[in-house]
């Protein structure tokens, strides 16, 4: 009855069955994805994934990014650092990964990599069951910058050298900054040769109305709800 009664048309509500089904999420769950609009938040995700994930996987792994993560579950305005940014989805790391989207699983903060003489951190690590790979998290508090993609392309290489198993797929990226100018992230990630995404996060449950009609075409919704 959710469902019928909050969703528009019948892709939508597709893509909501599919998710319940497959993540097991409960009715408030549900509710809170709906109201969220994260349908509409996957399916305007940026990404190079049609580049750099094989077909096998390549469907799944545009569904484990969105476009834009709302963090209304966190007790801080606009005016925080990207370190308290940090702290604060650690200390709900629960709400978290489940705005997160489903499937993932905690690995650590400022996980460390050492290379060379130099040791680096990445801010959130995480791991994706059904892809089975790990995922690299960098959280920006302003506007997605292009260099913010060859440090995550390095983070990756580095995780996919060191960390990886050989049993898993190789490592993904999400950069998720405060704001991104569109037309910018696609040009960026035209010369990534690693997977990676750009999000943006809020605060607040709000997805602008302007970009509604970016949504992809009927049969593109469909050909992506397929793949879940």
């Amino acid at each position: 009855m959710v469902i019928v009664g909050m969703c528009k048309d019948n892709l939508e509500r597709e893509f909501y069955l599919r998710m319940t089904q497959k993540y097991g999420w409960t009715k408030n769950v549900l509710i809170h994805h709906v109201e969220n609009r994260s349908y509409e938040k996957y399916l305007l995700n940026q990404t190079n994934f049609d580049q750099a994930v094989s077909e096998e996987y390549r469907l799944q792994a545009k569904f484990a990014v969105k476009d834009e993560y709302t963090f209304d579950f966190l007790d801080m305005g606009d005016d925080h650092s990207e370190s308290e940014l940090e702290q604060s989805l650690v200390k709900n790391i629960r709400a978290f990964l489940i705005e997160m989207g489903g499937d993932f699983a905690f690995i650590g903060n400022q996980f460390r990599l050492q290379v060379g003489s130099k040791e680096y951190a990445i801010d959130l690590l995480l791991f994706h069951r059904r892809l089975r790979c790990l995922v690299a998290v960098e959280l920006k508090i302003g506007d997605f910058r292009p260099e913010y993609k060859g440090k995550m392309e390095f983070y990756l290489i580095a995780l996919n050298e060191q960390v990886k198993l050989p049993a898993e797929n190789d490592s993904i990226g999400i950069i998720i900054c405060k704001s991104k100018d569109k037309t910018v992230v696609e040009y960026a990630l035209k010369t990534a040769s690693q997977p990676i995404g750009v999000s943006t996060y809020t605060v607040s449950a709000n997805l602008p109305d302007r970009l509604i009609g970016l949504l992809p075409s009927k049969e593109e919704i469909q050909e992506r709800l397929e793949g879940l």
